[in-house]
């Protein structure tokens, strides 16, 4: 039984549940399948029947996979019309043929699907995966570097797991992604020395600097401390408005309250120092 006749353009490998038992599997497969690019979802004899509310649910609005699932009642009509076929598994089986894993099974249906072939995946039942005889239907297998200790995967896992190599392996680079922190220009010498001079000044007027031997290691410190990461001009910026506003202000006399020139307990010592000169005089 095929629930459409439709057949969908050959633009990534076609996902194959033989027997899945949960709709709610089923809608987090499709949405996985989504999320890099996959659109064809095909079904052998979901045991809940076709179409189902709660696969829809969980596709959280991969609407367009689950629009255009197909159903079969037998793997080999599911996978007849394709040329290349993976099936998933945790477990050594007892044939010949090649195994891969994920980023070179992904790298294999790419070059297949420029060719123009079709290719499909197999993942099997949630509580014990595929029959020998439904990975005899497949080319090659693929299987994931899981613990031997603990190596079910969730189908979900493991088409997401897919789907994700799949993706990757048409990136002119794999390490890229869609977006990237901001194209910043690095700080000049001259304003990262500005910066040290400022926190020097407001160190020293705070007594940091203690015992006044030590000053110069400390000093030393600091400045190891500020170059290690190689500091954009912005965030240069950034902090010396830190180091401006705990300069100037404090939780006992905070921004908006009036100039802190009005209590000279929150002035830097050189400042106090000068306004009780001007004071005297």
């Amino acid at each position: 039984m095929q629930a459409s006749n439709d057949i969908l353009p050959a633009t990534g490998p076609a996902i194959i549940l033989v027997e899945p038992q949960l709709g709610e599997n089923i809608g987090m497969v499709a949405r996985a399948m989504a999320n890099f690019g996959l659109a064809e979802l095909r079904l052998v004899n979901p045991r809940d029947g076709w179409p189902s509310e709660k696969a829809r649910a969980a596709a959280s609005r991969a609407d367009h996979v689950i629009d255009a699932v197909r159903v079969f009642d037998h793997l080999a009509s599911a996978v007849a019309d394709l040329n290349f076929v993976f099936a998933t598994t945790a477990r050594a089986r007892d044939n010949f043929k090649p195994v891969r894993g994920p980023v070179e099974a992904g790298r294999a249906l790419r070059a297949r699907q420029r060719a123009g072939q079709k290719t499909g995946v197999l993942f099997g039942r949630e509580r014990f995966g595929l029959y020998n005889d439904e990975v005899g239907l497949a080319d090659e297998i693929v299987t994931f570097p899981v613990d031997p200790a603990f190596s079910s995967l969730n189908i979900a896992q493991a088409a997401l797991l897919m789907s994700y190599e799949w993706m990757k392996s048409g990136l002119e680079d794999e390490t890229e992604t869609n977006f990237s922190s901001p194209d910043m220009m690095p700080a000049t010498k001259e304003q990262l020395h500005g910066l040290f001079a400022y926190l020097e000044g407001a160190l020293e007027a705070r007594g940091y600097f203690r015992p006044a031997p030590k000053k110069p290691k400390m000093v030393d410190n600091l400045r190891a401390v500020l170059t290690r990461a190689g500091f954009a001009e912005p965030e240069l910026k950034v902090l010396r408005g830190i180091i401006s506003s705990l300069d100037r202000f404090s939780p006992a006399m905070p921004r908006g309250d009036g100039s802190p020139g009005d209590d000279p307990r929150r002035l830097p010592a050189a400042a106090a120092r000068a306004r009780k000169v001007t004071d005297k005089e």
